[in-house]
């Protein structure tokens, strides 16, 4: 959620009365960082995780578990015993940190200092996350479990999903039917962006996931736990007239969504130019990680025929108005928006020969009056749309405080816009006055039961955003084929039953292989070989386009393929993504033990593109549908969800063996006790 001001928030109606300030001098702030830092080069490629958590309460004689909102207390803890680390000069890994979340009953780590360019550092994610783990752990009462989980089961369900219990009459922000007020962090900014998410919007905010029939599930399902006659907030009576569809899930609040856990990837870059190229070819890889990573098939009690989180959270940050939406013509509303601030990636910004303008096809709405301003400043048009279409939003907190800030040397207007557009990669400039580069960040991915799986899902990644800088990779298909992508991803057991839209050739040369003709653009010594420039960090510039570039039209660029095929290979032409990192791993030196840890990781990608791994979310589902207190009617009940947040702390420790979910040697952190700095 980034950095919390303290601060005086204001009120939607009074906000919004400085929008067009925000968005003015935001811009501005945005032109003095590219006038300071556009030729900024030779950075390293440091990088970092984000890693969330849910802790959960167990009550082992009643068989219950709740959604602990001690997130203040366990905060003030950790903080302590970092800051106690951080003085003994022996720590046996780098101090991580912890952050607040928009659920109270969430914790936020991060590795405490990026990770460099080098293979040790790769191979030492693993047990950073569980060093990371194992001091939340150790700070929680003794009935309380940390669990990377992606959505709680259970959240919003009548009766108590939360410990302490909390009355959902109490949701002065959200006006929610399902979720208290309580399970908000009680910092102002959370509040505050709910409620005016809901009054910008002019309603509560709908989600509707369509059930997962089995065999008892009544048809039409319509969701006797929906309070449809509650009188208590103006928005009550939305459900009963039309916002909850039958045969759905309904959700109504920002906590459905926010209160997801995801695992998030950062990577600087080595210059501006480098952080474009590396967005754009993350772009198309980000449904197919999505779908990889699936983790989510349990809503507010019930099977979902869905298995990732991503349409939850766009919906639960929906403010468009009904004009924006499409559902009014426009009258207050400057602009029809798409898509709800949260939501996959809407063009590609790299100044690149490869890429075409038929790949950003889709209707991108953007202010025309700051796309000017920008243009006239020098950018280039494909940057100033991007940000000119991230500016159409409002911003959605506002402090009394911050409204007049030094442009020359403040972000915040810039970030406020900025950091509330919630999309699969996050293209970021420098902060003022700071060591750090351009970065890109990869949103896509649901976190994963195992540190384990995390740590090999950020190693993946890692090493393919490499592939792309070094060996100058084209990904590129239109925008509203990523779209489709993004849809299919989220659909139940999509890895193994769905198909994407991906490109047939990847090389810039229209060759089978990777190309090493390209010179280095880097700023690594010349005496330096080109094993020893790849490790640290330096990669060859994109080739000239020759006569032959560009032939055909953009439909035959692409197929559909199977999960299988786009991440190991069709046996032809296509080597599949884990082959180009492969190719990778082969250009640079890496030892015997480290390129084994390496491929154990790849293994678990591989696997599951193959199929011989489930995904988290079809694991969970199964474990369901097994239970013997399952009735076959799509419901979760209590004593199910206790057995299955038993279950995965129980595996992530290694004491419950899944080898349908993780590869039979998996050992978990109850090994690890003693071994790992603490």
């Amino acid at each position: 959620m980034g950095l919390l001001y303290l601060g005086t928030p204001l009120s939607w109606d009074e906000a919004k009365k400085y929008a067009d300030h925000v968005r003015y001098h935001g811009i501005t702030q945005f032109l003095h960082i590219w006038d300071r830092l556009k030729d900024r080069s030779g950075d390293e490629l440091l990088w970092g995780d984000e890693i969330e958590y849910m802790v959960v309460s167990m009550n082992d004689i009643e068989k219950d578990a709740r959604l602990s909102l001690r997130q203040t207390e366990i905060l003030e803890k950790l903080s302590s015993i970092v800051s106690d680390i951080t003085t003994d000069c022996h720590a046996a890994v780098p101090v991580p940190t912890f952050h607040p979340e928009y659920g109270r009953f969430m914790l936020e780590s991060t590795p405490g200092s990026p990770y460099t360019g080098s293979i040790s550092d790769l191979i030492s994610v693993e047990a950073n996350m569980r060093y990371r783990r194992t001091l939340a752990r150790s700070h929680l009462k003794e009935n309380e479990i940390p669990l990377t989980f992606t959505s709680y089961p259970r959240l919003g369900v009548p009766g108590p999903f939360t410990e302490p219990a909390c009355d959902p009459s109490s949701a002065i922000s959200s006006h929610s039917l399902f979720l208290p007020e309580e399970i908000t962090n009680p910092h102002v900014r959370f509040p505050t962006l709910t409620a005016n998410i809901r009054r910008r919007r002019g309603s509560k905010v709908a989600i509707n996931l369509p059930v997962f029939f089995d065999e008892n599930t009544p048809k039409p399902f319509i969701d006797p736990t929906v309070p449809w006659d509650r009188h208590i907030y103006p928005e009550d009576s939305e459900a009963k007239n039309g916002a909850a569809l039958p045969d759905h899930i309904y959700l109504d609040a920002m906590g459905f969504g926010m209160g997801c856990c995801c695992l998030q990837l950062t990577f600087q870059a080595c210059n501006v130019n480098e952080a474009r190229r590396m967005y754009d070819g993350l772009i198309p890889i980000g449904p197919i990680l999505l779908a990889l990573t699936a983790a989510s098939p349990i809503w507010r009690g019930y099977l979902a025929d869905v298995d990732c989180r991503w349409n939850v959270i766009a919906g639960s940050v929906d403010d468009r108005t009904e004009e924006e939406r499409g559902l009014k013509p426009l009258k207050e509303s400057r602009y029809r928006i798409p898509k709800s601030r949260y939501d996959s990636v809407d063009l590609y910004i790299a100044k690149d020969w490869a890429n075409r303008p038929e790949y950003n096809d889709t209707h991108v709405p953007y202010d025309e009056a700051i796309f000017e301003r920008l243009q006239k400043h020098g950018i280039d048009d494909l940057l100033s749309k991007h940000v000119a279409h991230l500016f159409i939003r409002d911003p959605l907190v506002v402090f009394s405080e911050t409204i007049d800030q030094d442009d020359s040397t403040s972000s915040d207007h810039f970030e406020n816009i900025q950091s509330t557009n919630w999309q699969t990669l996050r293209f970021k400039p420098p902060p003022p006055n700071s060591p750090i580069g351009w970065r890109v960040e990869f949103r896509s991915m649901e976190v994963q039961p195992t540190d384990f799986e995390n740590a090999a899902f950020a190693v993946f990644v890692v090493l393919l955003s490499r592939a792309i800088l070094a060996f100058n990779l084209n990904f590129y298909i239109p925008i509203s084929k990523v779209d489709t992508n993004m849809a299919r991803a989220q659909v139940r057991a999509a890895s193994t039953e769905q198909k994407f839209y991906f490109r047939k050739n990847v090389f810039r040369d229209g060759s089978s292989r990777p190309s090493s003709s390209a010179s280095s653009s880097c700023s690594c010594s010349t005496t330096a070989t080109e094993k020893e420039k790849k490790l640290r960090n330096c990669f060859p510039t994109a080739p000239e386009p020759d006569n032959n570039s560009h032939k055909g039209p953009v439909s035959e660029e692409y197929a559909e393929m199977s999960m299988n095929a786009i991440m190991n290979g069709d046996g032809a032409s296509f080597p599949g993504l884990l082959g180009l990192v492969q190719e990778y791993l082969d250009t640079i030196e890496v030892d015997e033990e480290s390129l084994a840890k390496i491929q154990s990781y790849l293994d678990l990608v591989r696997r599951r593109a193959d199929g011989s791994l489930q995904t988290p979310a079809t694991w969970i589902r199964n474990f369901v549908r097994s239970h013997p207190a399952y009735k076959k009617d799509s419901v979760v009940n209590a004593e199910i969800n206790y057995d299955l947040m038993k279950a995965v702390d129980e595996i992530e420790r290694g004491v419950l063996r899944v080898p349908e979910l993780l590869p039979k040697d998996y050992t978990g952190t109850e090994q690890d006790k003693g071994t790992i700095g603490l």
